[in-house]
């Protein structure tokens, strides 16, 4: 597989893995429901949630399917295979038409979306703005990402300005674009060929002054314990609490499955921090060119949006 598509076909099926357990805060919780059922590509079970920490979000929804982050992830990466670069208010177009009112999205929607299609939805598109989106730290801001990384063949500064311009149509927020910018630096580090560690650490002068010192405890942490991890730094949709615990994944995690399922374990907002590890450690274990997939075959059988996300990369 190659790396660029390991990159997207990680995050899209990392989301759609961890959809069953998403937004349970009780690792123990967690961890009692794996004993009896398994960890990924569960159906959402709301007696999984009754009598613990967590929100019920995805009652709709079967194994196998996206969340919203999934959704945005997929919807970007089919908005680069028909226009073959980035447009942005053709791209607004396509999102107002996806998650707004008798759109092909159905289930949970959260607010950086609710607050972009509120303004998206009553404007002509010669009147979109360009920062279209909310005021919003949470990880929304990283969904659109793989597919960005994966298909830039520019400089590193030329994919900030771009990262910038795709994340403030959701998430017009400073600390969300500096979320992104490092995240994205990582990723793309990793598809130039970097090893993990150093992709991670040559990542952290674009996390600005509040997240850097973060990401630095979490790189600090000498082995992989999501678990603690998360409960040190948070587990809710706040970047500043969720991307320490994707790098401390990634830098430790052995291989592909071992670090989504680290993630779920961690709790919390677990398909939010999906996206963005799925994609960097999919693309490094293809990167260094073992036989097989970099991504379990029967995991990517599960996700019932892969012909479709194939497709796309194909054109790509």
């Amino acid at each position: 597989m190659y790396p660029a598509t390991a990159a997207i076909l990680g995050a899209l099926v990392a989301d759609s893995a961890t959809l069953g357990l998403h937004w349970l805060y009780d690792p123990a919780h967690i961890a009692e429901i794996e004993a009896r059922k398994g960890l990924v590509f569960l159906p959402p079970d709301a007696a999984d949630y009754a009598g613990t920490m967590g929100y019920f979000a995805h009652g709709g929804k079967m194994a196998g399917e996206s969340t919203g982050y999934g959704e945005v992830c997929l919807l970007l990466l089919q908005h680069l295979a028909k226009h073959g670069e980035f447009k942005r208010t053709e791209y607004q177009i396509e999102y107002r038409t996806h998650f707004g009112p008798g759109g092909a999205f159905v289930g949970y929607v959260d607010s950086p979306t609710r607050l972009t299609l509120r303004t998206l939805l009553p404007l002509e598109p010669t009147e979109f703005p360009a920062a279209s989106g909310a005021d919003d730290d949470q990880f929304a801001a990283l969904a659109a990402l793989p597919p960005v990384v994966a298909t830039h063949s520019g400089t590193m500064e030329t994919l900030m300005e771009r990262v910038e311009e795709v994340v403030r149509i959701t998430n017009n927020n400073a600390l969300a674009v500096a979320a992104a910018q490092c995240s994205a630096a990582a990723l793309f580090e990793v598809l130039r060929g970097t090893a993990i560690a150093p992709a991670l650490a040559s990542a952290l002068p674009f996390a600005g002054n509040t997240l850097r010192p973060l990401l630095e405890q979490a790189l600090a942490v000498p082995a992989l314990d999501s678990v603690a991890v998360a409960a040190h730094f948070g587990r809710a949709c706040h970047v500043a609490e969720g991307l320490p615990v994707v790098f401390h994944i990634a830098q430790h995690a052995p291989d592909y499955r071992s670090a989504i399922e680290a993630n779920i374990r961690a709790a919390g907002d677990s398909c939010g921090r999906a996206i963005m590890l799925g994609a960097i450690v999919a693309a490094y274990k293809a990167k260094q060119g073992d036989a097989e997939s970099p991504i379990p075959l029967q995991w990517l059988a599960r996700y019932r949006k892969l012909v479709a996300a194939a497709d796309a990369c194909a054109v790509l």
